[in-house]
């Protein structure tokens, strides 16, 4: 059906990512992760004690989720992973694991070409007034409002060469859904 076998819903905490990409893998029969469902306990407990992850907490979980992607489209299924990917280099890492880690100075050269997964990055992109207003509705998630600012210091929004479509999160969800099938087609 679709040109991708797998898509990123992305954006900052209470941007949808979750409800739009579990209703979105409803409506194409595809499977479904949601990347907070991966998170380690450390992770968690920091997020809950309002400090914001670094690149340290994240790069571990980002590469257990490539992982995850790899193994379901290499198997033939189609995926939606709703995920922060907030930096460029998490998106990277996302569709080729730990070869998309930028490599330390030292670090000998590859060989062969890494297994990359190849990835629609759906950006759910609005203001911080209106998410900091859907957070402030939000029951029961480890991830406080009072984090959400840290999240849009650390966002890279999507761009050329990224495969990526930008909706804002001020449209309805069925206009969000009816413009990523839109997307696929």
């Amino acid at each position: 059906m679709a040109a991708v076998p797998a898509l990123l819903v992305m954006g900052v905490s209470g941007s949808g990512k979750s409800t739009v990409g579990a209703l979105l893998a409803s409506e194409l029969g595809w499977k479904f992760y949601d990347a907070d469902d991966y998170h380690p306990e450390e992770n968690r407990v920091k997020m809950g004690k309002g400090i914001p992850l670094d690149d340290q907490d994240r790069i571990p979980w980002l590469c257990t989720l490539h992982d995850i992607l790899l193994r379901d489209v290499t198997s033939g299924q189609y995926v939606v992973l709703a995920c922060s990917a907030l930096k460029k280099v998490y998106r990277d890492i996302l569709i080729r694991g730990k070869d998309g880690v930028p490599p330390k100075s030292d670090a000998p050269g590859k060989e062969g070409k890494p297994a990359e997964v190849q990835l629609l990055v759906v950006y759910l992109s609005g203001s911080f007034e209106v998410i900091f207003g859907r957070l402030l509705k939000r029951k029961g998630h480890f991830m406080p409002s009072e984090l959400l600012q840290s999240q849009f210091n650390t966002l890279e929004p999507p761009s050329d060469p990224e495969n990526f479509i930008q909706i804002n999160v001020d449209k309805s969800l069925p206009e969000i859904i009816a413009i990523i099938m839109e997307a696929l087609k």
